[in-house]
């Protein structure tokens, strides 16, 4: 199990932590498994400055798309992965 640590915008963040939002869209530049878990800390709404709320999640399912193995509606090299909150740090 890996941690990965992602920046976030606000209205993103405030949505994983209310349940609304239970997944995350990113470019596959890095060995998201399920299992992992990701940090995201909260930036301002430039996306600049990071504002000091974090919370932690566990990924549940990943679709990748990748070379070889393209999903059709979802950009090359991007995946979506399931989340669930852990905690609110």
């Amino acid at each position: 199990m890996d941690t990965h640590q992602l920046k976030i915008l606000p209205q993103y963040f405030d949505a994983q932590v209310n349940g609304t939002k239970q997944f995350e869209i990113r470019e596959y530049d890095r060995d998201f498994k399920v299992g992992d878990q990701i940090h995201l800390c909260e930036v301002d709404s430039m996306g600049c400055y990071p504002t000091g709320r974090e919370c932690l999640l566990d990924v549940t399912y990943l679709l990748a798309s990748v070379p070889g193995n393209e999903f059709e509606g979802l950009e090359p090299c991007y995946c979506i992965m399931s989340t669930e909150l852990v905690k609110v740090l």
